[in-house]
């Protein structure tokens, strides 16, 4: 045996072999044909089932026979490939009208899988009969099956527009389609209007197809996106579950989904829906229960007490496939080739093949009736000579000189002698005379009926239309699904998210943040807070976890932090450093920190710098819904920094005191409401070389207590300071000395309650009583505490 072999290049053995696969796959896999809206197997599986006489009127069969007749005649492939698109051709889940009826376990919108084929019986339904009636009239092309041993068809008559009404999908090479079931009533309406105006638009058309009609019902939103892809063959819509609320004898109220979308697994949503439950992701579920019975679908979300039900729907819809998109790609081979098509391109294409069909089918009869006529009418003249015509056969030697004898001696034809000598002899009763002559009267009709159809285009057209209203009247459903022009906008409540709960948060100067539990701040007391060596606790509060915290620095920049996302730690465990929540730059530090639930506009942040800018910004400018990075609340100089941040709610004074000892007082409504990335406004007229040292909010009970270089504090009353404007150069404080001038390096305002002030160097602190430092006039430097000689430079100052 001689080899033969073929030197060639990868890429052309690859392209050409892949080129043939992809070119079989989608014409004879995946992609369903326009006219009858089948693919291959599902076309198989139907003429198997039609041609063995397993129809809708008969028992039922057992599947695996119906298999085991497509695999042997039409479709060699696998049992299981057979099998699978037979149960999906079953399931009303699936489809709009089932195109076949299967006792015993044919899955579940669960998606279980169905029993073996051995176990379950099945027969046509009987809106299949409409897919294949008259193919035995020469309707459609038939071609060879795959060993050549019987024919197939290519395609079914489709008395209906089949496609349309129960939807497709499918993946092939290149190639995808996704065709939502419609409303039979309404797609058979729209295309008898389609019959009588061509030119009929889109828009026309939705009046009586008003878009999808899921088997799973469901509510559909979006007309724009229904539209568009019965325009262009591709469109979005969304597919919400139906959702009641019912209330519980307890007080409680459960949602109860009777509904949900096209192709989800049901048992994957209530998994996911408790596991949303369990995993604390959304608050106010206290049970999600299936309770799907023979009755219908019911999936039952019980909720707690006081719970926004209407919130928990939404984070629902939101995070799980209780609401999906769904995408329009309305693909289907026409000619041979896979084309998107809009829904007029669908309809046209029907109506095209309906024509064919029709044309084909009254031919087909038209030629059967003209032969039946000519056999009546011979018939009838034989009868009309019956005693030549005996006489003439009785003297014949056998059939076929007797079929002979008649042609030559009566002129009759091959066929109506053939029908002549093969009358039985009580066909020459009068009766039987007289139904011929009927008969003959009711072909003559006929025939006259078929060929105006034939012949006038008008006519041929009238019986699509009668046989689509026929078919319309006899299996319109009403609409599972219902639509809603807009798709209305989910809005997450965070308080469903996050479970409300109180709890201590806490910053330090060196920037760690927590939040701690009441039990374990309860347990330690405050005093016990878990701080770095040479670090303090700079703030703590108590809040709640639908807080927000904004978390100031001096870069005049804020850290967005919602509190439920801090980890949450003990009260005597260090916490997390803000850098390791959003990052944040080197020499980048903490100022202060607040917390926001609403970002409501009825108050302000006032931030200052050391420069003596300042600027007043609205809360609800701080609210974003990106914080992954440190947000800008105010635009610095270089070199510059802020030294405080402060929340109003109302106009109040604010105070400024500087290094050399200059301290003016305003009111904040001298501020106007600035943008985040606003530079401010000047707070204070500034000597050369000086910078502020305090700016604070200050009341006519408070006092400031301040701190020089030297070791010198001194404490002013309210009184000592004069209200002015803002900008200016303000008041001289300290007593300007030749040698060594007192310079105020640290300050704090003082508020009744207050006792205890401490003063730090860079080596040591020293503690004292407020009280013992007694109120001082303007042009004074106060009273030595510390001698700087052993206990350094005064760095800075701290009021409890």
């Amino acid at each position: 045996m001689s080899e033969i072999i073929q030197d060639l290049s990868l890429e052309d053995v690859i392209g050409d072999r892949f080129g043939r696969y992809s070119k079989y796959i989608i014409q004879e896999r995946a992609l369903p044909d326009v006219r009858d809206g089948l693919k291959p197997v599902q076309r198989r599986i139907l003429y198997a089932m039609y041609s063995s006489g397993n129809t809708y009127d008969r028992n039922f069969r057992k599947s695996a026979k119906t298999v085991g007749d497509v695999i042997g005649q039409y479709h060699p492939h696998g049992d299981s490939s057979v099998y699978d698109a037979m149960v999906r051709l079953s399931q009303e889940w699936k489809l709009r009208h089932v195109l076949i009826e299967m006792q015993g376990n044919n899955g579940s919108i669960d998606n279980d899988p169905a029993a073996a084929m051995r176990y379950t019986e099945a027969k046509l339904s009987r809106i299949s009969e409409e897919l294949l009636r008259d193919i035995n009239k020469e309707t459609v092309p038939f071609m060879p099956n795959y060993d050549d041993t019987t024919m197939e068809p290519m395609v079914l008559p489709a008395r209906l527009p089949h496609l349309l009404i129960n939807g497709s999908t499918g993946i092939s090479a290149g190639y995808a389609t996704d065709i939502p079931p419609h409303n039979l009533a309404e797609v058979i309406q729209a295309t008898l209007k389609y019959i009588d105006n061509p030119d009929i638009t889109v828009s026309q058309l939705m009046k009586y197809i008003k878009g999808p009609d899921f088997p799973t019902g469901g509510i559909i939103q979006g007309i724009d996106g229904i539209k568009k892809a019965y325009e262009t063959g591709k469109g979005k819509i969304i597919v919400r579950s139906k959702v009641e609320l019912e209330e519980l004898r307890n007080g409680r109220k459960e949602l109860i989904v009777t509904e949900v979308p096209y192709e989800v697994n049901k048992s994957s949503l209530v998994k996911k829906m408790d596991e949303l439950r369990a995993d604390k992701k959304v608050d106010g579920i206290v049970e999600v229960r299936d309770e799907t019975d023979r009755t219908g679908l019911r999936i039952a979300i019980e909720l707690k007490k006081d719970v926004n039900s209407e919130a928990v729907a939404n984070f629902l819809y939101k995070n799980t496939d209780l609401q999906v998109a769904y995408n329009f790609n309305m693909v289907a081979i026409s000619d041979g080739r896979p084309i998107l098509m809009g829904i007029r391109q669908f309809i046209d294409s029907y109506i095209n093949h309906q024509i064919d069909v029709v044309t084909k089918r009254t031919r087909y009869e038209l030629n059967h009736a003209e032969s039946r006529m000519h056999i009546v009418e011979g018939l009838m003249k034989a009868l009309s000579i019956l005693d030549e015509v005996i006489k003439l056969i009785r003297s014949s030697k056998n059939k076929k000189d007797a079929k002979n004898n008649l042609v030559a001696e009566y002129d009759f034809s091959d066929a109506q002698a053939e029908a002549i000598v093969t009358l039985q002899l009580y066909r020459l009763t009068n009766t039987d005379i007289v139904e011929l002559q009927n008969e003959h009267d009711e072909l003559k009709k006929t025939i006259e009926a078929l060929r105006n159809i034939l012949d006038n285009h008008d006519a041929l057209l009238n019986v699509i239309k009668e046989e689509l209203t026929e078919i319309r009247n006899r299996y319109k459903q009403k609409r599972l699904s219902s639509i809603e022009a807009e798709i209305t906008e989910i809005k997450i409540d965070k308080e469903v998210m996050i479970p409300s709960e109180t709890v201590i948060m806490s910053v330090t100067k060196h920037g760690y943040i927590k939040r701690t539990s009441l039990r374990s701040f309860n347990a330690s007391g405050a005093e016990e807070v878990g701080v770095k060596e040479g670090d303090e606790l700079l703030k703590y509060q108590e809040v709640n976890t639908l807080d927000t915290a904004l978390v100031f620095t001096n870069k005049g920049r804020y850290l967005y932090i919602p509190v439920h996302k801090l980890s949450e730690i003990k009260w005597k465990d260090l916490g997390q450093h803000v850098s390791q929540i959003v990052p944040i730059d080197e020499g980048e530090h903490v100022i202060d920190v607040f917390c926001e639930r609403d970002f409501k506009p009825e108050a302000f942040y006032v931030l200052a710098t050391r420069d003596g800018m300042i600027k007043k910004s609205n809360v609800s400018m701080f609210k974003t819904s990106r914080f992954n990075k440190p947000l800008v609340s105010m635009k610095l100089k270089t070199d510059d920094e802020i030294i405080n941040v402060m929340r109003i709610e109302e106009p109040q004074l604010i105070t400024v005191l500087t290094h050399k000892g200059m301290s003016l007082t305003y009111s904040s409504d001298e501020l106007s409401d600035t943008g985040l990335r606003a530079a401010g406004v000047k707070s204070i007229n500034l000597k050369d070389e000086d910078y502020a040292v305090l700016t604070q909010l200050i009341s006519e009970k408070d006092s400031i207590l301040m701190a020089t270089q030297r070791g010198s504090l001194k404490r002013i009353g309210f009184k000592v300071l004069q209200t002015a404007k803002r900008a200016q150069r303000g008041l001289t404080l300290l007593k300007e000395l030749k040698k060594a001038s007192h310079r105020i390096v640290a300050a704090e305002v003082v508020q009744p309650g207050q006792k205890q002030y401490t003063i730090y160097s860079n080596k040591q602190q020293e503690t004292g009583d407020i009280k013992d430092i007694h109120l001082s006039e303007q042009y004074t430097n106060g009273s030595f505490i510390v001698d700087i000689n052993d206990f350094g430079e005064v760095e800075s100052l701290v009021v409890k």
